[in-house]
Order: C-alpha cells, then structure tokens, then sequence
C-alpha cells in the first residue's frame, strides 16, 4: 500500500516530427493510432486507469494540442491539463508536473509516474506491475526507472547499465544503476546487449516529489528556482500569467541529462512487455502486424509484387514491384518514400522544411 498519494504526469508535449508527413502539429504522434482504434495517448491513460482515478492523471501538453487531447480522454478533469508555454525539454515538464502533483495532494509529499504519451505497449498487466513494484521502491527514497530487456542490438534507444541486485518489490527484480549511457553505434550496441547488463532507457521515472525538489536544487537550481516560483499561484487564475512570463527564461534539458547521469541512488526495474517508443516509421513496421506477402497497409491498397517489409499508407493503390524494405506514406499534401533503414532521417525533411518557412507542411 502507497504511503503517498500517487500522481501520474504524461508528457504530451512533443509533436513525432520522425512521423511525418502524418505526423504535424495538428495531429502530433500522440493523437495518432498505430495498431489499434484507439490512440498513442488514449492508450497511455488506458494502461494507468487500473491504478489510479482519472483525477489523479496530469497531462502536460502545448497549448495547441491540449483541446485534442481533452477531446480523446474527456475524463479527465480539465484542470489536469497543465499547458507548457513553450517546449523547454522533459526535466522542466518533470519539475513542474511534480509541483501541481504536490499541490494536488493537498502539499503533502506524492509519488509522481512519469510517462511519455507516445509509447506502444503489448503486455499491460506486467507493465502495471512493474509500475507497482516502481512506486515501492521509490517510496523507499530511490529514483526508479524501468528498463526495457533489448531484443535486439539497436542504436535508436540510449542504454541503462545496471549493477547488484536490489530488494525485490511486488514479485519483481530490483537492480542498482550504475550508468546512463547515450544512443550507442551498432558495435557497441551489440556488445550492450551481450553482456546482459544493459537495458533499453524507456524515458520512465518514478520518484517522490520530495526527491524531486532535491534533485533539481541540487542539480538543476535555475529551473528549481523558477519552478519555485510557480508553486503559489498554481490552481489560481494567476498561474498562467505566472508561468507564461517565467517559463521562456527556463532552461532547456532533457531529464536524462539534466538529473540522471548526476544523481545516485536510481533502482531500475528489468520488464519485457512488449515496448516501442515508436519514435519512427521503422518502429510502425515492428509493432504491428504483417501481411501474408509481409508488408504492412495501414490504409488503402496496395499491389506487391516481389516486395516485403514494405509499409504503405495512402488512399489510392501502391503498386511495388522488386522493392523490400521502404517506408511509402501518402498524404493529401505530401509523399514519403525512404528505406526503412533511413527513417530516423525523416526529422531532416521537417527541418528542411522549418529552414525554407514552409509551415504549410509542418
């Protein structure tokens, strides 16, 4: 049983621009469905709805995206909506999503379920147990974040070493973390995944409001600073004229390098559940299924001769003929066709776009 009242907070904020051209600020990756009716970001509060109430789920959003998104989940009670002036990275969203938490618990110490809206998750009991197990020993006074056991050497995901076994929590293994490390080269991504110590960084942390402010005074005090500032208007009509005028100033960072390769005592808990942060077209083709021909259609027809691993989204028929491994995606406005092997590479053609003003596009 949790000593703290427990808080979701849902980063919602990032616009998947390595899912374009469906992918726009319009209709950013969360709000998009993959293998399912429902969306990347219904599904992230489907998968917490079990553990917590909706009024203690806490979406943190843009301002352009947050009546989408209040249009998938209704339920959520609109004040838990919490608007970013302006994207600052994950460790400010973290800072603040802790705070309006606290303050929802009343201002006593809570335990906050950090999570990104754009995940894909096949195994839900085991990621909410994993998540139970998290909020045990986090409540124990360590950082905790979940790593995911790698099936394969990737180079698209950054990499937690993990060290001695921990107390165990709710049936689960427990493992010290020794190191974070970045997005690695295929050769030492394959030697990561060999010697069975390293996981996959999933971007999900689970810690107390109280280590929270300890970490970002520590570590972060400029963004501490500012978050400290917000604290006293939060749930008054001011803390929108507060935050709009303070958050520009914040400084941009990421948790990972802002918090966690600085701070000790984080426990990671190994899951295997099933886990994509379908950050590419490459990571639609893995998660969902293929077709006898082993092509994937997301929409439309398509006519394949010779070809595999190919996906293909458009409204009128694709035919392929001796081609493997491409990613095809049709819009009203723009077409995509790149290697699957590439599709990191598609966030190029939206910068390009961004450097030559064609926001039309975007």
């Amino acid at each position: 049983m949790s000593k703290n009242p427990i808080y979701a907070v849902i980063m919602a904020g990032g616009t998947g621009t390595r899912l374009w051209p469906l992918s726009r600020q319009k209709t950013p990756k969360q709000t998009l469905a993959v293998n399912s009716e429902r969306s990347l970001f219904q599904l992230a509060v489907d998968r917490v709805r079990p553990i917590l109430p909706v009024d203690q789920i806490l979406v943190i959003t843009a301002s352009k995206m947050a009546s989408i998104l209040a249009e998938q989940v209704p339920e959520i009670p609109s004040e838990n909506y919490v608007i970013e002036p302006e994207g600052r990275g994950t460790a400010p969203v973290i800072a603040l999503g802790a705070a309006v938490a606290q303050h929802m618990a009343g201002g006593q110490p809570a335990t906050i379920i950090c999570l990104a809206a754009d995940h894909y998750i096949e195994d839900i009991a085991g990621f909410q147990q994993a998540l139970k197990a998290a909020v045990e020993v986090a409540e124990r006074g360590s950082i905790v974040t979940l790593g995911i056991q790698p099936t394969h050497a990737a180079t698209g995901f950054g990499y937690i070493e993990s060290g001695a076994e921990l107390e165990a929590a709710q049936g689960q293994r427990v493992l010290e973390t020794v190191k974070f490390k970045e997005k690695p080269s295929m050769d030492v991504a394959k030697e990561l995944v060999a010697d069975g110590k390293h996981f996959w960084n999933s971007g999900m942390f689970i810690w107390t409001t109280d280590r929270v402010e300890t970490e970002f005074a520590t570590q972060l005090p400029e963004t501490a600073a500012l978050v400290d500032k917000v604290r006293p208007v939060i749930g008054t009509d001011q803390m929108y004229p507060v935050l709009n005028e303070l958050w520009p100033n914040c400084p941009s960072e990421t948790i990972d390098y802002g918090i966690m390769e600085g701070a000790s005592d984080i426990a990671v808990i190994p899951i295997s559940v099933g886990w994509n942060d379908v950050g590419s077209w490459s990571a639609i083709l893995d998660v969902m299924d293929v077709n006898e021909e082993g092509n994937v259609v997301r929409e439309g027809d398509h006519v394949s001769i010779d070809s595999s691993g190919t996906l293909v989204q458009s409204k009128k028929l694709v035919a392929t003929i001796g081609v493997d491994d491409l990613i095809i995606i049709d819009t009203d406005d723009a077409l995509l066709i790149c290697a699957k092997d590439k599709a990191q590479d598609v966030k190029k053609v939206v910068n390009y776009l961004k450097a030559n003003k064609r926001s039309d596009l975007l």
